[in-house]
């Protein structure tokens, strides 16, 4: 008899999206309750134990999970790793906003039913990708055991964000010609699912306008020190996604020169001519600026893609204003 036929188990569901047409919802079917944060301290030693602990997961895989959607009953099963997916078309209109949803698995005759939200963009003009660490996050990933270090003896409250960061993002997510509506965000990052409440938890610490969360696959613990390290090729596929389930709007790809955003985002924007209206590549290793700014350079010159790299996110915010992105 497998895991899943006599345990319960925890359904771990995150932030899905979508519209009528498309809806896709993610999570994660695991043998025990993942950690959750109770307090914020400066101790390294217990920031350490905890960032840890989000490793200790055991996924049950093949394990039948359920979906209610208004009138809707779907089902599915858990990936290898535990992984949910569920992808369907609304039978009714769905509003803009956000709707709460419910997964729930069965065994042994009990239910365990975890809960979490779909973020339904109203129709603007624009929709924006960023990526997080290093881009919004200070993370130091170019530099593998300064990167650890930052991860593990720090919390989502302690963590560092760059300076206005926040500020351009709230600019950009509010500037429509309503003010009851707002510009969608997506949050897509080579970071595990592992770390999805730490964070959610820095981004509602920082005020950073809410979105859902792409993120990469889950790891256990023998695999902690190698955290972020993999899944670029992964973070393709995720934007991409985005873009076909949001055929008609433009795209705003938001990253950093630390790894491989600026490869990928002239990638997409070659595929999906006409989609992406401007990219913005902060500056975070010094070493590929050259190459960067060059490859930038090419992307306006051939694509005509708003193209930015730059330091400090006043530059990024007065650029914004320049091409009309913020009123």
């Amino acid at each position: 008899m497998s895991a899943h036929d006599t345990h319960p188990g925890f359904v771990k569901v995150y932030h899905g999206y979508g519209h009528k047409h498309d809806m896709l919802l993610y999570g994660h079917l695991f043998r025990e309750k993942i950690v959750s944060r109770k307090l914020y301290s400066t101790n390294i030693i217990l920031n350490f134990i905890y960032l840890v602990r989000l490793f200790f997961v055991t996924p049950l895989a093949r394990a039948g999970v359920s979906l209610r959607w208004r009138n809707q009953c779907l089902q599915q099963k858990t990936e290898t790793d535990g992984f949910i997916k569920f992808e369907w078309r609304s039978e009714t209109p769905v509003a803009a906003g956000w709707h709460s949803v419910a997964v729930t698995h069965t065994a042994n005759g009990v239910t365990s039913t975890g809960h979490g939200e779909l973020f339904v963009p109203h129709i603007t003009q624009y929709g924006f990708i960023s990526d997080i660490d290093d881009t919004v996050m200070i993370s130091h990933s170019a530099k593998l055991l300064r990167k650890l270090r930052t991860l593990f003896t720090r919390n989502p409250h302690t963590r560092r964000i760059f300076e206005d960061v926040d500020l351009h993002y709230r600019l950009l997510a509010e500037s429509t010609d309503d003010e009851n509506v707002r510009n969608p965000f997506f949050y897509v990052s080579s970071s595990e699912w592992n770390l999805y409440d730490y964070l959610v938890d820095f981004f509602e610490h920082h005020q950073l306008p809410r979105g859902a969360f792409l993120l990469n696959h889950i790891k256990r613990w023998p695999e902690l020190f190698s955290s972020g390290n993999t899944g670029h090729e992964g973070k393709l596929i995720r934007v991409a996604r985005i873009l076909q389930a949001f055929p008609n709007q433009q795209f705003i790809l938001l990253g950093d020169n630390t790894q491989r955003d600026p490869v990928i985002y002239k990638a997409i924007a070659e595929k999906y001519p006409g989609r992406i209206f401007a990219v913005y590549i902060r500056n975070a290793h010094a070493a590929h600026a050259s190459a960067t700014g060059e490859l930038l350079d090419q992307l306006q010159r051939e694509k005509g893609v708003h193209a930015l790299q730059f330091n400090h996110s006043s530059e990024a915010i007065a650029h914004s204003r320049a091409i009309g992105l913020i009123h």
